[in-house]
């Protein structure tokens, strides 16, 4: 079985993508997705956040919430707003960030390669969010949230679509939320996509990057699909799940830092004592943005500090143990801060790079919390390292950006 396939893709119509076009769903809360919705009748987050348009008081979890986003998608279908595609296509897809630009393919991805570790993972999930993916995709008949997927650089795919989105797009919408630009060209002709999935089929192996619950959610599916159905031929369209796949040099992974609530019984002098034994310790006049690994950002009081861990401190053979998130972790966090689990410890808190310093900063100064730690981003190269390992990688180690949309391209499953 190849590792993509091209796929009918369901699409806003022309015209009307600004309309339907909305944020992943997993980073808006509740009353974030009601209001961004006011005058959008039309948004995708009535399909993938559905609670929105039932009481406040009903779970999001609950089986009419499932039931309401299948209703809101047959409505955008019934009024034509949503069109599927005539025939099997990929797409290219582009987003747009400030300076930053990458481009990447709009395709199905196999849940067989998926279960045999051909599409390596780095996460673990959660079994509430999985079945919760699970079930939307069951009441919906259809992937309508992308997994984010990464392939090491391929001059044959990296050139098909540089020469694809040479033209002007099919689609183009900036969102206003964040300022990211999303353009889309859909690609369907038969040399072109045969090329494509060839290339695919010659890589060991593509990466996920985000999307760990919709992913697993999507193998689930597909596997209970084919055990219900004995005339299964590997063919359905439940065999892959919806993906948007980058190369891994045109990521950008933004630093997650941190944010203790305390310093453990610690006073200032104490507390910079202890540190002292795993990194060296400078104070700074400005805030901190580490240059490179090892090298961490701490604010402290009112006062800025960068911190070197000693060379020694850093198992070089080991993926996991050697990331900057591992370093931080397994020499001051814990055994400083007395934070052993920071999956569940609420004494932590992480803070998304693109909040800047100054979002650290805050933090500190509003007397919640007692000290920050700025990090150096995660690169994609350490991401690999650590799927290729089978190894899973700390809680928050990514922040990527920008973020793909809900509603430009969902896959029915037929």
């Amino acid at each position: 079985m190849s590792l993509i396939k091209p796929f009918r893709g369901l699409r806003p119509v022309a015209g009307r993508a600004e309309d339907v076009v909305a944020p992943p769903y997993d980073v808006v809360d509740r009353a974030e997705a009601k209001a961004l919705v006011k005058d959008r009748p039309c948004s995708f987050l009535h399909i993938s956040r559905p609670e929105i348009d039932l009481a406040d008081a009903v779970d999001p979890y609950d089986p009419k919430v499932y039931a309401k986003g299948r209703e809101n998608l047959d409505r955008l279908v019934a009024e034509g707003v949503l069109g599927r595609e005539d025939r099997p296509c990929y797409y290219a897809y582009r987003l747009t960030m400030g300076e930053h630009v990458q481009t990447g393919i709009v395709a199905t991805a196999s849940v067989e390669a998926y279960d045999r570790d051909r599409i390596k993972k780095h996460e673990f999930t959660r079994p509430v969010k999985e079945d919760d993916r699970v079930r939307q995709i069951d009441a919906l008949n259809a992937q309508t949230g992308p997994v984010f997927l990464v392939y090491v650089a391929d001059q044959v795919v990296d050139g098909i679509l540089r020469n694809v989105s040479e033209l002007p797009a099919d689609v183009d919408v900036t969102v206003e939320r964040d300022g990211v630009r999303h353009q889309i060209w859909k690609i369907d002709h038969a040399e072109t996509i045969d090329a494509l999935t060839a290339a695919f089929d010659a890589m060991p192996a593509i990466y996920v990057a985000d999307g760990h619950h919709r992913s697993a959610a999507g193998s689930r599916v597909g596997n209970s699909r084919r055990e219900a159905n004995p005339s299964h031929t590997g063919e359905e369209s439940y065999n892959h799940f919806l993906s948007v796949i980058f190369p891994h040099d045109q990521m950008q992974i933004l630093d997650y830092n941190r944010v203790v609530r305390d310093l453990h019984g610690l006073d200032k002098d104490g507390f910079l004592a202890e540190i002292g034994g795993a990194f060296v310790l400078e104070l700074r006049d400005h805030p901190v943005k580490p240059a490179c690994p090892g090298e961490f950002g701490m604010y402290l009081d009112g006062q800025w500090y960068r911190l070197v861990i000693h060379d020694e401190r850093i198992p070089r053979d080991d993926p996991v143990a050697r990331l900057d998130v591992s370093l931080l972790q397994n020499n001051l966090i814990e055994p400083v801060l007395g934070i052993a689990d920071p999956r569940r410890d609420n004494r932590i808190d992480f803070v998304g790079g693109i909040r800047g310093l100054a979002g650290l900063e805050k933090r500190v100064d509003s007397g919640d919390w007692a000290v920050a730690f700025s990090l150096f981003p995660t690169t994609m190269q350490a991401l690999m390292a650590v799927a290729d390992a089978d190894e899973v990688m700390p809680p928050k180690s990514t922040w990527f950006e920008p973020k793909l949309a809900d509603g430009l391209i969902s896959h029915v499953l037929d």
